[in-house]
């Protein structure tokens, strides 16, 4: 069969839709000798050919060359195999190929084949080339349209193609609403091989979504001049970001926010209203942990470095700033500083200690043991000289017996 059209369509395809030619046809000549098999029976052993030097398909019926022959659809023997040849003769397990004319009904089913095929194939082609482009958008944002959604995910359709990255329930601002049509910026969180094929998870509540917003907004970012420490997110609330300055030439929190703001609310405005803190790092965990818990003042930090925590103290009418709605600023700067952190009014702390305090006064006699035949020894100047405690008064280095020392509870309860 010669098909000039057909073999021009091919070239305009590689060339249109870079898809390799030599690839594609033998995918095609698999798909043709399926259809041919199908339609004209597997009795005969067949294969179809497509030559595009002089733009024909053609199909060729083989048999295998055998000793002994069991099947004469399939099978022949030596000596028939080169009854008519003088050279170049046949051995056992080489395929004798004849051309075989196919009825006319083939030429109408291999061209619905061939579309098929090629339909496919195209599809698959457009999907390759975009994962590929997609792979190198992983981490960053992208700008698609609403194609559907139920009850859990939105579908988004990426770039006007028939590729969708699935925004899932759990990536979803709550409180945002999704409509069919709607442009939406979002975040390309991962690409995953699925039994389904690539899965592009997008999201618009991690917090990559707002460190990818700002390095685009703010271009100092993007110098290197600014330097991005940490981010703490409950999307839909607030947003807490650590900047600083590695050379120190410039203010990383004003060159975040912007010359009047412009910049801080812009992000503000694509995260619907979202509140943001840009708080500068600091290497001092007391000063980095005080301004992580902005806006709320604080009067002091003491922090315990064995557990990773931190007590803060602040004016009892700044308590509910510190905490914040439903504790989310004093997690956020938890997460943000990566201590655990208590926070407390002074009167509240002070309690605290008078309780810890006061259980000594509620222990009597019964609670201390002493030994009868034990000396007490005073801690030695050695010993005392390890401690590190400044207010503890250094004792000369002497002996008291027991006897000195008499211990009248009774007396004084008559007090």
């Amino acid at each position: 069969m010669i098909s000039k059209d057909f073999f021009n369509a091919l070239n305009d395809l590689e060339e249109q839709k870079n898809i390799n030619k030599e690839e594609f046809i033998t995918i095609l000549e698999s798909a043709l000798t399926s259809a041919y098999k199908k339609n004209f029976g597997e009795a005969r052993s067949a294969f179809v050919k497509l030559v595009p030097e002089k733009n024909t398909i053609k199909v060729y019926a083989y048999k295998s060359v055998v000793e002994e022959v069991e099947d004469p659809e399939k099978q022949i023997s030596v000596e028939d195999a080169n009854a008519n040849l003088s050279k170049n003769k046949y051995k056992v397990g080489d395929l004798v190929t004849e051309e075989v004319v196919p009825k006319e009904d083939f030429g109408r089913i291999a061209a619905q084949t061939a579309k098929h095929i090629i339909m496919q194939r195209i599809h698959e082609a457009e999907k390759e080339k975009l994962i590929q482009e997609m792979n190198g958008k992983e981490n960053e944002i992208i700008t698609g349209y609403i194609n559907r959604k139920d009850e859990k995910n939105v579908y988004v359709e990426i770039g006007g193609s028939n590729i969708y990255g699935v925004l899932s329930n759990y990536e979803q601002i709550p409180k945002e609403k999704y409509n069919i049509g709607d442009k939406i910026k979002v975040f390309v969180k991962q690409i995953k091989d699925t039994p389904f094929g690539p899965q592009i998870c997008l999201s618009r509540k991690a917090a990559g979504y707002v460190k990818r917003l700002l390095e685009i907004e703010v271009p100092e970012i993007e110098s290197g001049e600014v330097v991005i420490k940490s981010i703490a997110r409950e999307a839909g609330l607030r947003t807490k970001i650590a900047v600083a300055c590695p050379n120190g030439t410039i203010d990383p929190v004003g060159a975040c926010i912007g010359n009047k703001g412009t910049r801080i609310n812009t992000l503000c405005a694509e995260l619907n209203g979202e509140k943001i803190d840009v708080i500068e790092y600091s290497d001092d965990p007391f000063i980095y942990i005080a301004r992580a818990l902005s806006p709320a003042t604080i009067k002091s930090v003491e922090i315990d470095e064995l557990n990773h925590a931190a007590k803060v103290i602040v004016d009892k009418d700044k308590l509910s700033l510190a905490i914040g709605i439903g504790g989310h600023n004093v997690r956020l700067a938890a997460k943000l500083t990566g201590y655990k952190i208590d926070v407390k009014t002074e009167e509240d702390d002070a309690k605290e200690n008078l309780f810890t305090a006061g259980i000594a006064d509620k222990l009597d006699e019964s609670d201390f043991v002493i030994a009868e035949d034990e000396d007490f020894n005073i801690l030695s100047d050695e010993v005392i000289n390890e401690s590190n405690d400044e207010n503890i008064t250094k004792l000369s280095n002497e002996n008291f017996d027991n006897d000195e020392f008499e211990f009248d509870f009774d007396q004084e309860e008559d007090k």
